[in-house]
C-alpha cells in the first residue's frame, strides 16, 4: 500500500507540473490571440482558439484520470 501511495504521489506530481505548463502555453494563446486581434491579424485567432480548445481537453483528460487513479487507490 506505501508503495502504490508513493507512485500516486509522484504521478500527481509529474500530472501537476504537465497541466501547469500546458495553462502557461494557454495563456500564451491567449496574448498572441489578443495582440493579433488588437493589430487587426484574424488569421491568426481560429488556430489559436482550436490549439486552446485541445488543451483544455487534455487537461480535462488528466483531470479524470488523476480523479479515476484516486478512486482505484482508496
Amino acid at each position: 500500500m506505501d508503495i502504490q501511495r508513493r507512485q500516486g504521489t509522484a504521478l500527481f506530481t509529474m500530472i501537476l507540473v504537465f497541466v501547469g505548463t500546458l495553462v502557461v502555453v494557454q495563456l500564451w494563446l491567449l496574448s498572441a490571440a489578443l495582440e493579433a486581434l488588437l493589430a487587426r491579424e484574424t488569421e491568426l485567432l481560429v488556430p489559436a482558439a482550436v490549439g486552446s480548445a485541445v488543451l483544455f481537453l487534455v487537461n480535462g483528460g488528466l483531470l479524470l484520470y488523476v480523479l479515476r487513479f484516486d478512486r482505484r487507490a482508496r
